[in-house]
């Protein structure tokens, strides 16, 4: 380990950041630990350009903790639509109600109580506390990881607990020891991991521009900067068919809440049927009526049901990619002379005007949005 590059370390990337760094964001040079805290929940698995627009927003709508605690979790899971890893936005409502109920609206300044909040881990306690307390707290996000695994060529795969256990220590010793420095220190090293030490096209590779630590680098002096930090081969992502059911009587669809641990846990989807390994292109082309209702509302009378509405319509396939999967979804839809009355509070019939109100998974509201069901405003938050 070299002492003389953690002891210039913390000095050279903010003077770094002084010339490079980004300015101008809107959560930045922000001391509010409330405004902290969401802009570092809304950015973990969220590109910079999305977060530029939803963060505004979502401030304007839930501008203290104690508005967002008070809101009912539809609203804000509504105002979190199309963000994607919903149990962020479940979290955070959580979170705030903590925050108000055992800190009396104010979230404390110690990384360790931070910890213990609903959805916060060590690394956003560690940031909260770095830039709303000037606490001497390191952080540990995937830029972070990335630059001190080629710093100082960590081998091993990030997942392992030596791996990780050691990147923190790092971490630890890096830090300034001016705690006045925590902040622009911090945002530092997010910075220089997102725009300079990226991961496919670092500068030193791309040779536009000379990094502070060439001279320091252990991956960069043995020309293996693209081999750290080290990954495990990643199976292909499995891919799914489902089936959907589009219920509509008159100027109201049928929605139903997911379960909270579900996929779009908490968000108000179509009724589905379970989903099934996908096999072939082909299939869902014929399927029978009173079975798929069956299975995506296996409390109901499928038959009583049909023959309140006309037949099954097979409507627009849809392919969906999360993160580590793949789901074609079969839309069929069924129109009803009147609302069948269901039982259970996780199906509601809900007017087009008020989808609005409701937090859709995105290509659900796309699909709303496509099938003229509602004008584009009725569905935005």
């Amino acid at each position: 380990m070299s002492k003389a590059l953690i002891k210039h370390f913390s000095k050279t990337l903010i003077a770094w950041h002084k010339q490079s760094g980004r300015s101008g964001l809107p959560w930045q040079d922000n001391r509010d630990p409330y405004a902290v805290w969401v802009s570092e929940i809304m950015l973990q698995q969220t590109q910079v350009a999305t977060v530029l627009e939803r963060y505004p927003r979502f401030m304007k709508r839930f501008p203290t903790v104690k508005k967002l605690a008070a809101a009912d979790v539809d609203e804000v899971l509504a105002e979190w639509a199309g963000l994607g890893y919903y149990s962020r936005a479940r979290n955070l409502h959580a979170c705030a109600q903590q925050v108000v109920n055992q800190f009396f609206g104010r979230f404390p300044s110690d990384p360790l109580l931070l910890e213990q909040l609903k959805g916060i881990g060590r690394s956003t306690a560690g940031a909260i506390a770095a830039f709303a307390f000037l606490e001497r707290a390191p952080i540990l996000d995937a830029n972070v990881k990335r630059i001190l695994a080629r710093l100082f060529a960590v081998e091993g795969p990030l997942q392992d607990k030596a791996v990780n256990d050691r990147l923190w220590q790092l971490a630890s010793d890096m830090l300034p020891s001016e705690s006045e420095h925590m902040p622009v220190y911090t945002q530092a090293l997010m910075d220089f991991g997102a725009t300079w030490c990226t991961s496919r096209k670092p500068v030193c590779i791309a040779g536009e521009k000379k990094c502070p630590y060439l001279k320091d680098c252990q991956a960069n002096l043995s020309g293996q900067v693209l081999s750290f930090p080290q990954k495990v081969v990643k199976a292909k992502s499995p891919e799914f068919n489902c089936d959907m059911v589009f219920m509509r009587s008159s100027d109201a669809i049928l929605l139903q809440k997911r379960p909270s641990k579900a996929i779009w846990g908490g968000l108000w989807s179509l009724p589905e049927a379970p989903w099934k390994a996908r096999t072939s292109a082909m299939e869902s082309l014929e399927i029978n009526a009173k079975e798929l209702l069956a299975l995506a509302l296996p409390d109901e009378k499928s038959g009583a049901l049909l023959k309140s509405s006309s037949k099954l319509i097979r409507g627009e396939q849809i392919k969906h990619v999360f993160t580590h999967r793949r789901l074609w979804i079969q839309i069929w839809e069924l129109n009803l002379s009147k609302p069948y009355e269901f039982s259970g509070s996780d199906l509601k019939w809900v007017p087009l005007r008020q989808l609005g109100r409701y937090g859709l998974p995105q290509p659900i509201k796309v699909l709303l949005q496509k099938l003229s069901l509602a004008r584009g405003d009725d569905l935005k938050n």
